[in-house]
């Protein structure tokens, strides 16, 4: 019994686990969510699919043996201690229970006896008399009954839950594999290929698994994932989706999302119209169709590729969420994975999101944001939640198979400063958070003011064409030293920020505010390097702004204005230029345009086992509130011949399983009724 009860607290955990963590998610979702460790921690531990998992099975089928045997031996003696009323019971015990009256009564013991037994049974009591001759008569009493009843209704309900766990499981399908010639696929390609021994029959008893349908499109095979692939299950009927609905909350969070579907029967051809939502699904041959989710269906989309790097060069590429593209620079290829199209982007902006600007190498804007979202009583902090628009998801993969994620949203962002800026988001690995680079949007509300600053940058004619004018406003002409002096230094400072001097400096970095600071740290006296540093980035500014009207002269557009908006984005635009040189990628890839296809993703299931756990669970409560609230009690009553005509010695005792301050007012209640004694005359 105490093994059992083990075992049934490892299915409770083990079911609360299910509950909480998805089952049969992909194992970069596990990774993503909780890292490479617990993932492996998860697979191991069959954690993933938990119902399924071969030690679940095994409990469970342990607990129907081993809760069917408990049965087959008590129920036969349960019934006949029903049927007992041990009316058989010594006179003399009777003295020895705990709640017992003694008297004498003006009657026959016969005549008590019936009286006695008749005030019994109309109380709903089980009776029996015994007429044991010479010495008086025994009346014996039982109600209550269903207490032992709870007994086997709660062991008959846990044999019942746990049979239908295992015909709702993943047993009967893994019998397939193991005595009908299935096999587990874990190939590629299109579904309508793959090999008739990786498919289960439309007749399969008991099956659960996912199936998706783009809009306008049909589909008739359910995914059946299993630890080491998938099986196929050919479906009774296709699902085809007419319309995907979808609702948001202010959050960004979907509150609604429906399918209008129509179901069309294989075998005669009808067509059954149905709307599908979160817990209310829809049910046809015996098959449950539930909302489990939504997906992309196939998006199309236009990308225009932004150069982050100097040899790179602008072009556009359309693709389909879920495809890919190759491109090339003429000596590295690389694939473009389309990952994810995301049209609602919910962030919280509140006065804490306020910023100079972002390091790619370092700052974590996704986390910053996220950490802000969710239950309102994570912080008592203003939000200020706004749709930042679509964002695209990509992943850029070398020739020898390692990738990039990257995610890049379509609009600037206004976080708080007064610049708008594009993000440019990046990860190593699933698990990492997305890393952002804030590019300022120009005047139009594009990039391309600052590629083309960046484009000037790297020319060293405008390089020096931007310090002259620099030296010509800063310098007094009548001191030329000051002039030369002056160039020299904002011209190697400038070659560094643009990352040109790496080979003839002392500089790790490749340019950027990093590689001026490790050239100061090896050439400037460290008590002078507070004083050298603040001219420098004075120098660097004013140059800059240099150049970036001249890439705007370039661009046959005026100049700009020494004003507040211009500072604001030539200050985003040069730590923009700095961090671009860390970005890992030559280009980025930004969405121009899409036309977006939604997915419906259902969860098919037949589940004979579903009503066979109803009934175990209606016994469950049925058994458990018998045991709980049904109390078996006894009663003896043993009438003797007194000595003296027409008078009757009575004893009578009680007994309940559990004694209650309700089965002291009962006894209490019984003596004065049966015996006519009052409380205070009980011994």
């Amino acid at each position: 019994m105490r093994f059992a009860i083990a075992l049934l607290t490892i299915i409770c955990i083990a079911s609360i686990i299910g509950t909480v963590l998805k089952q049969h998610e992909p194992i970069n979702n596990y990774i993503n969510q909780f890292g490479p460790f617990w993932a492996d921690v998860f697979i191991a531990a069959r954690l993933d699919s938990i119902y399924s998992a071969w030690w679940f099975l095994l409990i469970l089928t342990f607990l129907v043996i081993s809760t069917s045997l408990c049965i087959a031996r008590n129920t036969p003696h349960i019934f006949r201690d029903l049927k007992n009323l041990k009316e058989s019971v010594r006179a003399q015990s009777l003295k020895a229970f705990g709640q017992r009256a003694e008297t004498v009564l003006n009657e026959t013991p016969s005549v008590a006896a019936t009286r006695i037994g008749q005030l019994l049974a109309s109380g709903g009591w089980k009776v029996k008399l015994q007429d044991r001759e010479g010495q008086g008569w025994m009346v014996a009493a039982r109600a209550g009954g269903a207490h032992k009843l709870g007994y086997i209704a709660a062991h008959g309900a846990i044999v019942l839950v746990c049979i239908g766990g295992l015909l709702d499981g993943d047993l009967i399908v893994r019998a397939q594999t193991w005595f009908n010639g299935k096999s587990v696929y874990n190939g590629g390609g299109l579904i309508a290929d793959v090999a008739p021994e990786h498919r289960l029959s439309p007749r399969n008893p008991t099956f659960r698994g996912n199936i998706l349908v783009p809009e306008g499109g049909q589909s008739s095979v359910a995914i059946l994932n299993q630890s080491d692939g998938v099986l196929l299950q050919d479906l009774p009927f296709s699902i085809e989706l007419k319309k995907f609905i979808v609702d948001y909350y202010s959050t960004g969070m979907p509150k609604l999302f429906a399918s209008e579907v129509v179901l069309h029967d294989r075998e005669t051809g009808e067509a059954v119209p149905a709307r599908i939502e979160v817990n209310h699904p829809a049910s046809y041959k015996g098959v449950e169709i539930y909302q489990s989710s939504f997906d992309d269906g196939g998006s199309s989309v236009t990308l225009k590729a932004v150069p982050m790097a100097a040899a790179a060069k602008p072009f556009e590429v359309e693709g389909t969420i879920g495809g890919s593209s190759e491109i090339t620079n003429g000596a590295e290829r690389l694939t473009l994975e389309y990952t994810a199209l995301r049209i609602i982007n919910v962030e919280n902006f509140d006065s804490q999101s306020s910023g100079s600007g972002a390091d790619v190498r370092k700052v974590d804007l996704r986390g910053e944001l996220e950490s802000r979202l969710g239950a309102a009583n994570k912080t008592d902090k203003p939000k200020t939640l706004r749709n930042v628009g679509p964002s695209i998801g990509y992943k850029l993969r070398d020739a020898s198979g390692q990738a990039r994620e990257y995610q890049n949203y379509m609009v600037p962002v206004d976080t708080g400063n007064g610049q708008p800026v594009f993000l440019l988001g990046m990860r190593d690995q699933p698990d990492q958070p997305f890393r952002f680079l804030r590019v300022p949007a120009d005047d139009q509300g594009s990039m391309d003011g600052f590629v083309r600053m960046r484009a000037a940058l790297a020319d060293p004619a405008i390089r020096s064409q931007a310090i002259e004018r620099y030296l010509a406003r800063a310098v007094d002409p009548k001191r030329p030293e000051l002039a030369d002096q002056l160039r020299v230094t904002a011209a190697r400072a400038l070659a560094l920020f643009a990352g040109t001097e790496r080979a003839k400096s002392d500089a790790v970095s490749v340019g950027g505010w990093q590689a001026i600071a490790e050239f100061m740290e090896a050439n400037v006296p460290e008590a002078e390097r507070i004083r050298a540093g603040s001219v420098l980035v004075r120098i660097l500014n004013d140059v800059l702004f240099q150049v970036l009207n001249l890439s705007r002269e370039q661009a046959g557009l005026p100049e700009l204005a020494a004003d507040e908006t211009t500072q604001n984005f030539l200050t985003q635009a040069v730590l923009a230029i700095s961090d671009a040189h860390f970005y890992p990628a030559p280009v980025a890839m930004m969405l121009t345009n899409f036309k977006q296809v939604q997915a419906s993703v259902f969860q098919v299931a037949r589940a004979p086992g579903k009503n066979i756990v109803y009934l175990g669970c209606l016994l469950l409560i049925v058994g458990i509130f018998s045991m709980l609230y049904v109390r078996e009690r006894r009663v003896w009553v043993w009438l003797a011949n007194d000595p003296r005509e027409d008078r009757t010695a009575a004893t009578m005792a009680f007994s309940v399983n559990r004694k209650t301050i309700d089965s002291d007012r009962e006894f209490e209640h019984l003596k004065h009724k049966l015996l006519d004694l009052r409380k205070e005359t009980a011994p």
